[in-house]
C-alpha cells in the first residue's frame, strides 16, 4: 500500500500514535477478509462487503494522513 510513501510510513509507524492505529487497523482487516474469502473464517458476503468499505474508509484516512505529513 502505497509504495512511494515507503519511508514516510515507516517514520509514522513509529512517531504518530494516530496514524500506527489506522495502520494496524487497516493491516488486521485485510488479514481478516483474506481468511473469511478463504473460507477459513465463517462470514457472509455481507460480512466481507462491510469490511472491505471499513478498509476503504480507513485507507483513505491513511493517505490523507500521508498527504500532509508529506506536505
Amino acid at each position: 500500500m502505497f509504495p512511494e510513501f515507503r519511508e514516510l510510513i515507516s517514520k509514522l509507524k513509529t512517531s504518530d500514535r494516530h496514524f500506527s492505529h489506522l495502520f494496524d487497523k487497516h493491516n488486521n482487516l485485510d488479514q481478516k477478509i483474506q481468511r473469511m474469502e478463504a473460507h477459513s473464517e465463517p462470514s457472509t458476503p455481507e460480512q466481507i462487503e462491510t469490511l472491505k468499505k471499513e478498509k476503504l474508509l480507513l485507507k483513505d484516512q491513511i493517505y490523507a494522513v500521508l498527504k500532509k505529513a508529506s506536505s
